[in-house]
């Protein structure tokens, strides 16, 4: 269906949407008196109305039960996280025994990374995409000095060529075959924060180990936002955060995949803590670690359990939608948006933005991302002012993303009415 320009048509869109009723789940922030144009799910998800139940729930059971509450809870708290992996799998495309629901992103990358990375002499090098998140690149150059070498020649970056924004696929496999004899670790965000481009990762598996070399990802940008296949694309490991696409609040738990030819065995090096250690014997309080021969096996402490109920409120609206139905809709929502934004471009005297996230679907999520090429700062400011909440990343781009569970059509084509009104003052 070619699209069009109008809110009419938005709405046509809107009323044949399958997930239409899934908005009304989730608090939309007001700004001027009204519910705002929320486009900055890629950097927090909102809140669904049911998190507070899932989370009160918890408060009830501990003042009723005490520490009796890791036994006798609705959900005892002992095996709290038991209840993830059959709802996680479907995000991530993975076995449940390959995930588990931990600790926050970041930690769950050095522990990833003490298991993974374990560079030689002679296989040193990680590579990854240049304008990784900070976080990952804070991660990867302290492990390289950890490990005693130096950030400037074990870590490479592949960039963009000259004038361009994506990474070509090509680009990437060649300077993995060039690097192939000293890299230990292939490591990308599956989605680039600040382009909003989807690699091949596929692609970027069979390349890394057919050089010898351990693949892993991370997938902040990518869980709940894309079709993700972690156990048929054979990756080693992958982590990501639950607070942007998955909608289960600042700072909330994370999750891990390691995958199942690694999971089982104990001699893989990690730093090890005691809710890891095999269950039947775990309150033995016995020296030498045992692990639990699945990812559970890197977990290190007990259960945060308010946070994970917020993760499992979350969690079950995800069940509900399914997953085919996100992933098709965020397309397709991305897709408008583009439109809509050329529209703009095609309509004014000169060229203000340029989007610089890839076009084809497989290239891309929800987010588009906007390098302003004349008064960036104003218009994001402006944006605000007229109830657009969108997300400013220096030194001149906006990132929107219209994510399927509570971003409607005429959201995206409200936004662009607003940009138009905007650019034209």
């Amino acid at each position: 269906m070619p699209f069009q320009n109008t809110l009419a048509f938005a709405k046509k869109l809107d009323e044949s949407d399958v997930l239409k009723e899934f908005r009304s789940k989730f608090y939309i922030p007001i700004i001027n008196g009204k519910e705002c144009i929320y486009l900055t799910g890629n950097s927090l998800g909102l809140q669904p109305k049911s998190t507070q139940d899932y989370v009160v729930d918890e408060l009830e059971d501990w003042a009723s039960f005490g520490v009796e509450g890791h036994f006798h809870a609705r959900n005892p708290w002992f095996s709290y996280h038991e209840i993830f992996p059959p709802l996680v799998t479907k995000i991530v495309g993975a076995l449940p025994e390959e995930v588990v629901v931990m600790n926050q992103l970041t930690v769950n990358l050095h522990l990833l990374l003490a298991s993974f990375y374990r560079p030689t002499k002679e296989r040193y090098k990680i590579i990854c995409e240049a304008k990784a998140f900070p976080s990952d690149q804070y991660a990867f150059e302290s492990q390289v000095r950890f490990h005693g070498f130096d950030p400037a020649t074990a870590i490479v970056e592949a960039a963009p060529r000259e004038g361009e924004h994506s990474l070509r696929t090509e680009d990437i496999l060649s300077l993995i075959k060039q690097h192939g004899n000293e890299t230990a670790l292939v490591i990308f965000g599956a989605v680039n924060y600040y382009s909003g481009q989807v690699f091949d990762m596929e692609a970027i598996c069979k390349a890394s180990h057919d050089a010898g070399a351990y693949c892993g990802f991370d997938l902040a940008h990518a869980a709940g936002n894309i079709e993700l296949h972690m156990h048929d694309w054979n990756v080693d490991f992958a982590c990501w955060c639950s607070y942007k696409y998955l909608n289960s609040g600042p700072g909330g738990v994370a999750g891990a995949f390691i995958h199942q030819k690694h999971i089982a065995d104990p001699t893989l090096p990690r730093l090890a803590g005691w809710w890891g250690y095999e269950k039947a014997t775990r309150f033995n309080m016995d020296k030498g670690f045992k692990p639990i021969p699945t990812a559970e096996g890197w977990q290190l402490s007990n259960a945060p359990v308010l946070s994970m109920a917020a993760h499992h409120a979350s969690l079950d609206v995800f069940e509900d939608a399914g997953v085919e139905n996100l992933f098709a809709k965020g397309q397709q929502l991305s897709n408008y948006l583009m439109f809509i934004l050329d529209e703009i471009n095609n309509n004014t005297k000169e060229k203000m933005i340029e989007v610089i996230t890839p076009r084809a679907e497989k290239e891309k999520g929800c987010q588009v991302s906007m390098l302003m090429l004349q008064k960036g700062k104003e218009v994001f400011d402006a944006l605000k002012q007229n109830g657009v909440l969108a997300d400013w990343r220096e030194p001149n781009v906006i990132r929107v993303a219209p994510v399927p569970l509570y971003n409607s059509f005429e959201d995206v084509y409200r936004f662009g009415e607003i940009v138009k009104n905007i650019l034209e003052r």
